[in-house]
């Protein structure tokens, strides 16, 4: 096969959007056209990474990246069919890769030929939902990130690859987030490689059931719980 034509959407200059385009740029995966949601919403997820990820490096700009490589990027209030499908429905893709958005459904998850891919900072199915390194060590799952097809569940659609980080003692919260972004990333890349040498008929397998709810953002009180077991070292999964 050959390289996939795809459309990238994010939250306006989302971290872990800005490190997955780097990481799939690195590869020569060139998206037709870059959709960034600037909204309210996108404001406030993008600080909430910001603070996740606090004293890690954070990658170019999604602007700067694009620049560089001459890419389109155009803005949407909000990432749904009535706003973005205008920018895509005449671009013949293969995929659609989400770079850190909010829940999308609709005709964008059926407009690509291959489908829409994710990838998603939490071991799936035992981690789906919203802040998953601090739920995985608050319920002792093992941490790491997943590239899966996207349907209109959340976090359900079949997994493409999984990876565990290797959590060492000394790890920070902020850590662990930024672990998994720039885990996420790289299984996306992987994904983008994977695709262009035909293996994902291979790869691709159903994610199964989760013992776990959907999780949502975890609060002050959970993660200060989370915060103390990374500082006295009784989380479960301990490489060392």
């Amino acid at each position: 096969m050959a390289k996939p034509r795809f459309a990238y959407l994010l939250l306006k200059e989302h971290p872990y959007g800005r490190e997955m385009l780097k990481q799939i740029l690195s590869e020569g995966f060139i998206p037709e056209i870059i959709v960034q949601e600037d909204s309210i919403i996108a404001d406030e997820e993008r600080e909430k990474f910001l603070t996740r990820i606090e004293g890690n490096p954070i990658s170019p700009t999604i602007e700067e990246q694009a620049n560089k490589n001459e890419i389109r990027v155009v803005s949407v209030p909000i990432h749904n069919s009535k706003e973005v499908m205008p920018f895509i429905e005449d671009l013949d893709l293969d995929l659609i890769v989400f770079g850190g958005t909010r829940i999308i459904r609709g005709d964008i998850l059926d407009h690509p030929k291959d489908g829409v891919i994710n990838s998603h900072p939490g071991l799936l199915p035992e981690c789906r939902g919203s802040a998953s390194p601090a739920w995985s060590v608050y319920h002792d799952i093992p941490i790491g990130s997943s590239t899966h097809f996207c349907d209109n569940g959340i976090d359900t659609g079949a997994l493409l690859m999984r990876r565990e980080v290797k959590v060492k003692r000394g790890m920070t919260y902020e850590d662990l987030c930024f672990e998994t972004l720039v885990l996420a990333g790289i299984l996306m890349k992987e994904a983008l490689i994977a695709y262009d040498e035909n293996r994902w008929d291979e790869l691709k397998r159903p994610q199964g059931e989760s013992e776990f709810p959907t999780f949502r953002n975890a609060s002050e009180e959970i993660l200060d719980i989370v915060k103390d077991k990374l500082s006295e070292e009784t989380y479960a999964h301990y490489i060392d």
